[in-house]
């Protein structure tokens, strides 16, 4: 079975930097027309100041938690590529959170950030995903959505209150979409990072090296992966390599969730 994308249109958020950009080049890479979509317009711009009009990369920028701006980037993906065939939602934030601040807002801007976006432009794609298909074969696979999550959603740590919450129910409206769209031939999945270097990861490392080697020493395969790995299963998961598994949540974390105890951060 092949994990070919060519020819398909996927629209990856985040994708400005880190893993959201590794994400998005290696699908341009393997043939596919990607929308680049991030809040951060200077840096998409400079990440594709070398693309060309007529090439299979376009970029977006805009704040997703509004509701147009989610309108308008798939507007802006079918105005440059006709179609959609695969949605990745990358962009995620970690804020620390105080569990006994009352006066935290740390969860809802958590689920406000990493959450609401992510169901809003779902339901905008599978919308569109259906249309596309009315009158195609009924074995013909109608689209494909990932999510990145973490494995803080089933490994609690108090300074991360606010986003093991927004990842947990990241993870649960995977399984939820996945049930509703199945009819439609939508497939949605999840990947859980664990020992994945991610933007946010890799300013909190800098000049501090006990930090990632108690990382590594807490990770069985004795490494901190870079965002082509995780590139990689999600490009799986895109596929259809992976045409009969949804509702699913992989782990990418090295092994990292076999051994963790509870005083030592996830990442």
């Amino acid at each position: 079975m092949s994990f070919s994308i060519a020819g398909k249109t996927a629209i990856v958020t985040g994708a400005a930097n880190g893993i959201g950009l590794a994400i998005a080049r290696q699908f341009a890479e393997s043939g596919a027309n990607v929308m680049f979509a991030d809040m951060d317009e200077k840096r998409l711009a400079a990440e594709l100041s070398d693309k060309s009009e007529d090439g299979n990369m376009r970029c977006f920028a805009g704040d997703l938690r509004e509701k147009l701006t989610i309108a308008n980037l798939l507007s802006a993906t079918i105005d440059a590529f006709d179609q959609v065939d695969i949605l990745v939602n990358a962009s995620r934030q970690v804020i620390p959170s105080d569990p006994l601040d009352t006066d935290d807002n740390s969860v809802m801007d958590m689920l406000n950030q990493n959450l609401m976006p992510a169901l809003r432009l779902s339901q905008h794609v599978a919308k569109r995903m259906i249309k596309q298909s009315e009158g195609q074969e009924e074995d013909r696979p109608a689209g494909s959505i990932i999510n990145l999550s973490s494995i803080t959603a089933r490994r609690a740590h108090p300074g991360l209150l606010a986003y093991s919450v927004s990842s947990a129910a990241l993870d649960q409206m995977t399984r939820s979409l996945a049930v509703s769209l199945a009819p439609y031939r939508i497939r949605v999945n999840a990947v859980a990072m664990g020992s994945v270097m991610s933007a946010s990861l890799k300013e909190v490392l800098k000049g501090n090296r006990d930090y990632r080697q108690d990382i590594e020493d807490h990770t069985p395969l004795g490494r901190i992966a870079p965002p082509t790995d995780l590139a990689d299963t999600v490009q799986f998961l895109a596929s259809e390599g992976s045409g009969f598994m949804t509702g699913q949540v992989l782990t990418l974390d090295g092994g990292r969730t076999l051994i963790d105890p509870v005083s030592v951060p996830a990442h």
